[in-house]
Protein backbone atom coordinates (compact mmCIF):
# COMPACT_ATOMS: atom_id res chain seq x y z
CA UNK A 1 0.00 0.00 0.00
CA UNK A 2 1.54 3.13 -1.10
CA UNK A 3 -0.14 5.51 0.89
CA UNK A 4 -1.61 4.67 4.07
CA UNK A 5 -4.07 6.86 6.34
CA UNK A 6 -2.00 8.17 9.11
CA UNK A 7 1.26 8.86 6.80
CA UNK A 8 2.69 11.96 8.56
CA UNK A 9 1.53 11.76 11.94
CA UNK A 10 4.32 11.62 14.83
CA UNK A 11 3.54 9.31 17.99
CA UNK A 12 5.78 9.46 20.58
CA UNK A 13 4.54 6.75 22.92
CA UNK A 14 5.60 6.50 26.61
CA UNK A 15 4.13 2.75 27.19
CA UNK A 16 4.48 -0.87 28.47
CA UNK A 17 2.76 -3.84 28.54
CA UNK A 18 -0.19 -4.36 26.50
CA UNK A 19 -3.31 -0.90 26.74
CA UNK A 20 -0.74 1.78 25.77
CA UNK A 21 1.12 -0.63 23.48
CA UNK A 22 -2.17 -1.33 21.46
CA UNK A 23 -2.64 1.83 20.71
CA UNK A 24 0.64 2.63 19.43
CA UNK A 25 0.45 -0.56 17.45
CA UNK A 26 -3.33 0.62 15.24
CA UNK A 27 -1.46 3.85 15.23
CA UNK A 28 1.54 2.48 13.93
CA UNK A 29 -0.30 -0.10 11.49
CA UNK A 30 -2.14 3.11 9.67
CA UNK A 31 0.87 4.56 9.15
CA UNK A 32 1.68 7.24 12.00
CA UNK A 33 5.44 7.21 13.06
CA UNK A 34 5.53 5.66 16.52
CA UNK A 35 8.52 6.79 18.53
CA UNK A 36 8.58 4.28 21.93
CA UNK A 37 10.53 6.00 24.62
CA UNK A 38 12.52 3.07 26.54
CA UNK A 39 14.92 3.57 29.42
CA UNK A 40 18.27 2.83 28.37
CA UNK A 41 19.99 -0.34 28.04
CA UNK A 42 18.32 -2.87 28.12
CA UNK A 43 14.69 -0.90 27.45
CA UNK A 44 10.75 -1.59 28.11
CA UNK A 45 10.68 -4.32 30.69
CA UNK A 46 7.99 -6.14 28.97
CA UNK A 47 10.50 -7.17 26.44
CA UNK A 48 11.66 -9.60 29.51
CA UNK A 49 8.66 -10.88 30.74
CA UNK A 50 8.08 -14.46 30.90
CA UNK A 51 5.03 -17.22 30.93
CA UNK A 52 2.02 -15.81 30.15
CA UNK A 53 3.67 -12.37 28.80
CA UNK A 54 6.31 -13.38 27.10
CA UNK A 55 4.05 -12.90 23.87
CA UNK A 56 3.08 -8.62 24.62
CA UNK A 57 6.07 -7.35 23.45
CA UNK A 58 6.05 -8.97 19.77
CA UNK A 59 2.91 -8.83 19.60
CA UNK A 60 1.89 -5.22 19.70
CA UNK A 61 5.35 -3.49 19.49
CA UNK A 62 5.89 -3.56 15.14
CA UNK A 63 6.26 -0.25 12.77
CA UNK A 64 7.58 1.24 16.05
CA UNK A 65 11.04 3.02 16.45
CA UNK A 66 12.79 2.78 19.87
CA UNK A 67 14.60 5.79 21.67
CA UNK A 68 16.39 4.96 24.62
CA UNK A 69 17.09 7.86 27.25
CA UNK A 70 17.10 8.34 30.61
CA UNK A 71 14.48 10.58 31.85
CA UNK A 72 16.41 11.05 34.91
CA UNK A 73 19.04 13.47 33.27
CA UNK A 74 18.70 16.87 32.36
CA UNK A 75 19.70 16.04 28.98
CA UNK A 76 17.30 13.26 28.74
CA UNK A 77 14.59 15.45 29.38
CA UNK A 78 15.36 18.23 26.61
CA UNK A 79 16.00 15.85 24.15
CA UNK A 80 12.28 14.45 24.24
CA UNK A 81 10.90 17.71 24.96
CA UNK A 82 12.87 18.54 21.99
CA UNK A 83 10.81 15.28 20.09
CA UNK A 84 7.49 16.46 21.55
CA UNK A 85 7.57 19.87 20.63
CA UNK A 86 7.21 18.17 16.92
CA UNK A 87 4.79 15.67 17.26
CA UNK A 88 1.15 15.65 16.70
CA UNK A 89 0.64 12.68 19.35
CA UNK A 90 1.84 11.56 23.12
CA UNK A 91 0.64 8.54 24.32
CA UNK A 92 1.07 7.27 28.09
CA UNK A 93 -0.23 4.43 30.10
CA UNK A 94 1.99 4.66 33.39
CA UNK A 95 0.62 4.97 36.81
CA UNK A 96 -1.44 8.04 37.41
CA UNK A 97 0.81 10.90 37.57
CA UNK A 98 4.07 9.77 36.83
CA UNK A 99 4.36 11.09 33.60
CA UNK A 100 3.64 15.01 34.93
CA UNK A 101 6.58 14.79 38.06
CA UNK A 102 8.61 14.37 35.12
CA UNK A 103 7.66 17.51 33.10
CA UNK A 104 5.61 15.59 30.55
CA UNK A 105 1.93 16.11 31.59
CA UNK A 106 -0.59 17.77 29.00
CA UNK A 107 -0.82 20.77 30.81
CA UNK A 108 3.00 21.42 30.20
CA UNK A 109 3.35 19.86 26.48
CA UNK A 110 0.50 21.79 25.43
CA UNK A 111 1.62 24.87 26.41
CA UNK A 112 4.95 24.02 24.31
CA UNK A 113 2.53 22.61 21.75
CA UNK A 114 -0.77 23.96 21.27
CA UNK A 115 -1.88 21.07 18.57
CA UNK A 116 -0.47 18.21 20.80
CA UNK A 117 -3.22 15.48 20.98
CA UNK A 118 -2.57 13.07 24.70
CA UNK A 119 -3.90 10.09 24.83
CA UNK A 120 -3.77 9.05 28.60
CA UNK A 121 -5.08 5.64 29.27
CA UNK A 122 -5.26 4.51 32.80
CA UNK A 123 -7.22 1.74 34.81
CA UNK A 124 -10.20 4.16 35.65
CA UNK A 125 -11.98 7.39 34.26
CA UNK A 126 -12.96 10.47 35.97
CA UNK A 127 -14.45 9.21 39.54
CA UNK A 128 -13.68 7.56 43.24
CA UNK A 129 -11.67 4.63 41.69
CA UNK A 130 -9.43 7.35 39.20
CA UNK A 131 -6.22 7.01 41.48
CA UNK A 132 -6.89 3.15 41.63
CA UNK A 133 -4.04 0.52 40.20
CA UNK A 134 -5.52 -1.90 37.87
CA UNK A 135 -5.04 -5.17 35.70
CA UNK A 136 -6.87 -6.37 33.01
CA UNK A 137 -7.70 -9.04 35.44
CA UNK A 138 -9.02 -6.68 38.29
CA UNK A 139 -11.33 -5.00 36.40
CA UNK A 140 -12.91 -8.03 34.77
CA UNK A 141 -13.07 -9.32 38.28
CA UNK A 142 -15.16 -5.65 39.63
CA UNK A 143 -16.89 -5.22 36.21
CA UNK A 144 -19.07 -8.53 35.48
CA UNK A 145 -16.84 -10.54 32.78
CA UNK A 146 -14.87 -13.16 35.03
CA UNK A 147 -18.61 -13.33 36.34
CA UNK A 148 -20.58 -14.24 32.85
CA UNK A 149 -17.38 -16.30 31.70
CA UNK A 150 -17.22 -19.11 34.54
CA UNK A 151 -19.39 -21.28 35.77
CA UNK A 152 -21.48 -20.00 38.29
CA UNK A 153 -19.29 -19.82 41.52
CA UNK A 154 -15.93 -19.85 39.35
CA UNK A 155 -15.29 -16.35 38.34
CA UNK A 156 -13.11 -16.57 35.11
CA UNK A 157 -10.91 -14.39 33.51
CA UNK A 158 -11.43 -14.32 29.64
CA UNK A 159 -9.18 -16.34 27.98
CA UNK A 160 -6.61 -12.77 26.84
CA UNK A 161 -6.70 -9.49 27.72
CA UNK A 162 -9.40 -8.25 26.30
CA UNK A 163 -9.74 -4.86 28.59
CA UNK A 164 -6.28 -3.97 27.97
CA UNK A 165 -6.28 -4.12 23.73
CA UNK A 166 -9.84 -2.71 23.53
CA UNK A 167 -8.73 0.29 25.72
CA UNK A 168 -5.62 0.46 23.46
CA UNK A 169 -7.87 0.12 20.72
CA UNK A 170 -10.40 2.90 22.24
CA UNK A 171 -7.61 5.23 22.69
CA UNK A 172 -6.48 5.01 19.30
CA UNK A 173 -9.73 5.96 18.12
CA UNK A 174 -10.09 8.83 20.45
CA UNK A 175 -6.69 10.12 18.97
CA UNK A 176 -7.99 9.55 15.35
CA UNK A 177 -11.22 11.86 16.24
CA UNK A 178 -8.97 14.18 17.58
CA UNK A 179 -6.73 14.52 14.68
CA UNK A 180 -9.48 15.12 12.56
CA UNK A 181 -10.99 17.97 14.97
CA UNK A 182 -7.67 19.39 14.89
CA UNK A 183 -7.48 19.53 11.24
CA UNK A 184 -10.27 22.41 11.53
CA UNK A 185 -9.43 23.81 14.83
CA UNK A 186 -5.96 24.09 14.91
CA UNK A 187 -6.12 22.69 18.73
CA UNK A 188 -4.88 19.39 20.70
CA UNK A 189 -6.69 17.83 22.80
CA UNK A 190 -6.51 15.75 25.95
CA UNK A 191 -8.54 12.37 25.55
CA UNK A 192 -8.44 9.57 27.99
CA UNK A 193 -9.12 5.97 27.52
CA UNK A 194 -10.06 3.28 30.31
CA UNK A 195 -10.04 -0.32 31.88
CA UNK A 196 -12.84 -0.33 33.76
CA UNK A 197 -15.04 1.71 31.58
CA UNK A 198 -14.33 -0.36 28.63
CA UNK A 199 -15.29 -3.66 30.60
CA UNK A 200 -18.54 -2.09 31.39
CA UNK A 201 -19.03 -1.67 27.86
CA UNK A 202 -18.41 -5.24 26.98
CA UNK A 203 -20.72 -6.20 29.54
CA UNK A 204 -23.17 -3.53 28.42
CA UNK A 205 -25.47 -6.17 26.62
CA UNK A 206 -25.77 -7.90 29.57
CA UNK A 207 -26.58 -5.04 31.99
CA UNK A 208 -29.42 -3.92 29.13
CA UNK A 209 -30.75 -7.53 29.42
CA UNK A 210 -31.66 -6.93 33.08
CA UNK A 211 -32.91 -3.80 32.39
CA UNK A 212 -35.24 -5.31 29.48
CA UNK A 213 -36.58 -8.32 31.20
CA UNK A 214 -35.88 -7.70 34.76
CA UNK A 215 -33.99 -11.11 35.19
CA UNK A 216 -30.33 -11.09 35.72
CA UNK A 217 -27.91 -12.65 32.98
CA UNK A 218 -26.57 -15.85 33.80
CA UNK A 219 -23.13 -17.04 33.24
CA UNK A 220 -22.11 -18.37 29.75
CA UNK A 221 -21.81 -21.93 30.99
CA UNK A 222 -25.27 -22.31 32.46
CA UNK A 223 -27.09 -19.16 30.06
CA UNK A 224 -30.35 -20.19 28.76
CA UNK A 225 -29.18 -19.24 24.63
CA UNK A 226 -31.72 -17.32 22.32
CA UNK A 227 -31.46 -20.13 20.21
CA UNK A 228 -32.12 -23.89 21.34
CA UNK A 229 -28.62 -25.34 18.99
CA UNK A 230 -26.05 -23.36 20.12
CA UNK A 231 -23.38 -25.77 21.37
CA UNK A 232 -20.04 -27.40 21.59
CA UNK A 233 -20.47 -30.96 20.71
CA UNK A 234 -18.11 -34.17 20.84
CA UNK A 235 -16.88 -36.14 17.92
CA UNK A 236 -16.13 -39.56 17.30
CA UNK A 237 -12.54 -38.67 17.03
CA UNK A 238 -12.09 -37.10 20.39
CA UNK A 239 -12.54 -33.57 19.11
CA UNK A 240 -14.91 -30.79 19.70
CA UNK A 241 -17.39 -28.35 17.24
CA UNK A 242 -19.44 -25.48 17.84
CA UNK A 243 -22.91 -25.51 16.03
CA UNK A 244 -25.27 -22.41 15.87
CA UNK A 245 -28.75 -22.85 14.17
CA UNK A 246 -30.20 -19.41 14.64
CA UNK A 247 -32.88 -19.19 12.28
CA UNK A 248 -35.77 -21.91 10.78
CA UNK A 249 -33.77 -21.65 7.72
CA UNK A 250 -31.01 -22.94 9.32
CA UNK A 251 -32.95 -25.42 11.49
CA UNK A 252 -34.26 -27.01 7.94
CA UNK A 253 -30.79 -27.16 6.51
CA UNK A 254 -29.42 -28.54 9.61
CA UNK A 255 -31.56 -31.27 9.90
CA UNK A 256 -31.08 -32.29 5.78
CA UNK A 257 -27.26 -31.90 6.36
CA UNK A 258 -26.78 -34.27 9.54
CA UNK A 259 -29.73 -36.60 8.45
CA UNK A 260 -31.84 -36.37 10.82
CA UNK A 261 -35.59 -36.25 9.25
CA UNK A 262 -37.51 -36.92 12.20
CA UNK A 263 -36.48 -33.89 14.14
CA UNK A 264 -37.47 -31.78 10.41
CA UNK A 265 -40.97 -33.58 10.23
CA UNK A 266 -41.46 -33.02 14.56
CA UNK A 267 -44.23 -30.41 14.56
CA UNK A 268 -43.23 -29.68 17.77
CA UNK A 269 -39.92 -28.36 16.59
CA UNK A 270 -40.76 -26.19 14.03
CA UNK A 271 -39.64 -23.08 15.67
CA UNK A 272 -37.11 -21.55 17.27
CA UNK A 273 -39.48 -20.78 20.69
CA UNK A 274 -40.83 -24.70 20.33
CA UNK A 275 -37.24 -26.19 19.90
CA UNK A 276 -35.39 -23.73 23.25
CA UNK A 277 -38.19 -25.39 25.14
CA UNK A 278 -37.53 -28.92 24.14
CA UNK A 279 -34.00 -29.02 24.39
CA UNK A 280 -33.77 -31.57 27.03
CA UNK A 281 -35.21 -33.71 24.60
CA UNK A 282 -33.74 -32.47 21.41
CA UNK A 283 -29.92 -31.82 21.88
CA UNK A 284 -29.00 -35.58 22.85
CA UNK A 285 -30.16 -36.33 20.00
CA UNK A 286 -27.86 -34.39 17.79
CA UNK A 287 -25.10 -35.48 20.39
CA UNK A 288 -25.77 -38.84 19.72
CA UNK A 289 -25.06 -38.01 16.01
CA UNK A 290 -22.69 -35.77 15.67
CA UNK A 291 -20.65 -37.99 18.30
CA UNK A 292 -20.49 -40.34 15.86
CA UNK A 293 -19.00 -38.56 12.83
CA UNK A 294 -15.58 -37.33 12.91
CA UNK A 295 -14.69 -33.58 13.88
CA UNK A 296 -13.75 -33.08 9.80
CA UNK A 297 -17.27 -34.90 8.44
CA UNK A 298 -19.50 -32.47 11.04
CA UNK A 299 -17.33 -29.44 9.88
CA UNK A 300 -18.06 -30.86 5.98
CA UNK A 301 -21.93 -30.99 6.89
CA UNK A 302 -22.30 -27.22 7.75
CA UNK A 303 -19.99 -26.03 5.60
CA UNK A 304 -22.26 -27.58 3.07
CA UNK A 305 -25.25 -26.45 4.63
CA UNK A 306 -24.22 -22.87 5.19
CA UNK A 307 -24.31 -22.99 8.89
CA UNK A 308 -21.92 -21.58 11.40
CA UNK A 309 -20.09 -23.77 13.04
CA UNK A 310 -16.08 -23.43 14.64
CA UNK A 311 -13.43 -26.71 15.29
CA UNK A 312 -12.62 -25.75 18.50
CA UNK A 313 -9.04 -24.93 18.28
CA UNK A 314 -5.92 -24.12 20.10
CA UNK A 315 -4.01 -20.37 19.52
CA UNK A 316 -0.71 -22.65 18.16
CA UNK A 317 -3.41 -24.15 15.99
CA UNK A 318 -4.01 -20.61 14.27
CA UNK A 319 -0.69 -21.02 12.44
CA UNK A 320 -1.82 -23.76 10.55
CA UNK A 321 -5.07 -22.32 9.86
CA UNK A 322 -5.93 -22.05 5.78
CA UNK A 323 -7.93 -18.99 6.21
CA UNK A 324 -4.92 -16.96 8.35
CA UNK A 325 -2.41 -18.36 5.34
CA UNK A 326 -3.98 -16.04 2.87
CA UNK A 327 -1.43 -12.89 2.35
CA UNK A 328 -1.33 -10.00 4.26
CA UNK A 329 -3.33 -11.92 7.19
CA UNK A 330 -0.60 -12.71 9.23
CA UNK A 331 2.81 -10.52 9.49
CA UNK A 332 6.46 -12.23 10.07
CA UNK A 333 8.14 -10.46 12.66
CA UNK A 334 12.04 -11.02 13.84
CA UNK A 335 11.90 -12.17 17.60
CA UNK A 336 15.11 -11.16 19.80
CA UNK A 337 16.49 -14.34 19.24
CA UNK A 338 17.00 -14.05 15.68
CA UNK A 339 13.67 -16.55 14.86
CA UNK A 340 10.74 -15.17 12.54
CA UNK A 341 7.28 -15.97 13.64
CA UNK A 342 4.25 -14.88 11.44
CA UNK A 343 1.71 -13.17 13.84
CA UNK A 344 -2.02 -11.52 13.02
CA UNK A 345 -1.83 -8.27 11.44
CA UNK A 346 -5.07 -5.36 12.22
CA UNK A 347 -8.17 -6.77 10.90
CA UNK A 348 -9.18 -4.49 8.61
CA UNK A 349 -8.44 -3.87 4.62
CA UNK A 350 -8.37 -0.48 2.83
CA UNK A 351 -9.09 -1.25 -0.82
CA UNK A 352 -8.87 -5.21 -0.44
CA UNK A 353 -5.63 -4.77 1.12
CA UNK A 354 -4.30 -5.88 4.36
CA UNK A 355 -2.06 -3.46 6.63
CA UNK A 356 1.18 -5.41 7.27
CA UNK A 357 4.68 -4.74 8.92
CA UNK A 358 7.01 -2.05 7.36
CA UNK A 359 9.54 -1.77 10.65
CA UNK A 360 10.29 -5.16 12.11
CA UNK A 361 10.08 -5.02 16.22
CA UNK A 362 13.04 -2.66 16.97
CA UNK A 363 15.73 -3.62 19.22
CA UNK A 364 16.01 -1.13 22.46
CA UNK A 365 17.06 1.70 21.64
CA UNK A 366 17.50 0.69 17.92
CA UNK A 367 16.88 4.45 16.75
CA UNK A 368 18.15 6.42 19.20
CA UNK A 369 20.73 7.69 16.83
CA UNK A 370 18.54 8.29 13.83
CA UNK A 371 15.99 10.58 15.88
CA UNK A 372 18.58 12.42 17.82
CA UNK A 373 20.10 13.72 14.36
CA UNK A 374 16.75 14.25 12.89
CA UNK A 375 16.20 16.63 16.11
CA UNK A 376 19.84 18.57 15.58
CA UNK A 377 22.09 16.51 17.06
CA UNK A 378 26.14 16.25 15.63
CA UNK A 379 27.26 12.76 15.64
CA UNK A 380 29.78 13.79 18.05
CA UNK A 381 26.88 14.94 20.54
CA UNK A 382 25.24 11.75 20.16
CA UNK A 383 28.04 10.34 21.33
CA UNK A 384 28.59 12.18 24.01
CA UNK A 385 25.04 11.02 24.98
CA UNK A 386 25.68 7.45 25.00
CA UNK A 387 28.98 7.72 26.78
CA UNK A 388 27.38 9.83 29.38
CA UNK A 389 24.42 7.09 29.58
CA UNK A 390 21.97 9.42 28.51
CA UNK A 391 20.99 7.39 25.33
CA UNK A 392 21.60 3.85 24.64
CA UNK A 393 21.78 2.66 20.90
CA UNK A 394 22.43 -0.36 19.10
CA UNK A 395 25.72 -0.66 17.96
CA UNK A 396 25.19 -0.07 14.10
CA UNK A 397 23.34 3.09 14.56
CA UNK A 398 26.02 4.53 16.51
CA UNK A 399 27.18 7.92 14.56
CA UNK A 400 31.01 7.50 13.25
CA UNK A 401 33.39 8.63 15.60
CA UNK A 402 34.41 11.77 17.01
Amino acid sequence: MSALPLDGVKVVEFSHMVMGPSAGLVLADLGAEVIKIEPVGEGDKTRRLPGSGSGYFPMFNRNKKSLAVNLKSAEGLRLVHKLISQADVVTENFRVGALEKMGFGYEELSKENPGLIYLSMKGFLSGPYENRAALDEVVQMMGGLAYMTGPPGKPLRAGTSVNDIMGGMFGAIAVMAALYERAHTGKGRIVRSSLFENNAFLVGQHMAQYGVTGTPAQPMPVRLSAWAVYEVFDTADGEKIFIGVVSDTHWASFCTAFDLPELANDPGLGTNAQRVAARSRLIPVIEHKIGSMSRAKAAACCEQAGLPFAPIQRPEDLFNDPHLAMPGAMTPLTLANGSKLPLPALPIEIDGERLEARLDLPKAGEHSATIAASLGYSPEEIHRLVDDGVLSTADANVPAGR
